[in-house]
């Protein structure tokens, strides 16, 4: 490469923390088509942001937090975190040895 030129990123570029194809524009790109960046943002795609042609920033949607553990674990398949079993899990059974068992401790610490 000769003195004085640039490194430029590919248009699409794999990101290691999404794992997902992210947009390219330069800083005076992504400052002109603000619209157009956050439009593909709210779509999914991150968009990684240059400074003469080496990356500084990468913008990507916010993941809204699951509501339930089945939604939480559906999340993680997805994002290959972990993988189900594929058995079908077996309801949680009480390990209290007699009812009220909680409410006993709960009752002695307090004393």
């Amino acid at each position: 490469m000769s003195r004085g030129g640039s490194h430029r990123l590919p248009e699409y570029s794999l990101t290691s923390h999404t794992k997902a194809v992210s947009t390219v524009y330069s800083t005076y790109e992504a400052k002109a088509r603000f619209s157009e960046v956050l439009r593909l943002v709210r779509s999914g795609t991150p968009v990684t942001v240059t400074h003469h042609g080496e990356p500084v920033a990468e913008i990507h949607p916010i993941e809204q937090k699951p509501q339930t553990i089945d939604e939480r674990l559906d999340e993680l398949e997805r994002r290959r975190v972990l993988v189900r079993s594929p058995e079908p899990r077996k309801p949680l059974e009480s390990v209290a040895r007699s009812a009220g068992a909680l409410d006993r401790f709960l009752a002695e610490r307090d004393e």
